[in-house]
């Protein structure tokens, strides 16, 4: 069922071996050091202290910040630009917001004469569709009327 188990040689490869090449350290010379010497030796001051103690020392001087580097001075030009785009962006958000307000307004108007409409057609539609009420003027009743009318007439 299985073919029976034929040992096989490995194939051979070919193979590279790659050496390594050292590289030559780059010569380093160092500086010569210059010693500078000061202009002037600074002067050695001496204190006396109350208790008769003397501390000496070199007078030291305050540091002294560096110059801040003068600014360029900005245009007035640029400066009218620049203030001019700030103010037609206000104004432009400003309209806006105005036209949305109007229209608000204008819808607000609109409903509430819509609702005054509704409730006095209501109040005017109740009157007229009521029964008989309160109505000005005689109520003349007939039979009474001709009642009397016989009776003094007769």
């Amino acid at each position: 069922m299985y073919p029976e188990h034929t040992p096989r040689v490995p194939a051979q490869r070919a193979v590279e071996i790659h050496q390594s090449t050292p590289i030559a350290p780059a010569a380093v010379v160092p500086a010569p050091v210059v010693t500078e010497q000061p202009a002037s030796l600074p002067t050695v001051a001496s204190i006396v202290l109350p208790d008769g103690r003397i501390v000496t020392g070199y007078a030291v001087s305050p540091a002294q910040p560096e110059p801040v580097a003068a600014k360029p001075p900005v245009s007035r030009t640029a400066v009218n630009v620049a203030l001019g785009g700030v103010g037609f962006l206000a104004v432009s958000g400003g309209l806006l917001l105005l036209t949305t307000f109007i229209t608000a307004l204008t819808a607000l108007v609109t409903q509430l004469v819509i609702l005054a409409a509704v409730i006095f057609g209501g109040l005017i539609a109740v009157q007229v569709f009521t029964g008989s009420g309160r109505r000005d003027g005689t109520t003349v009743n007939i039979r009474k009327a001709v009642f009397k009318r016989s009776h003094f007439h007769g």
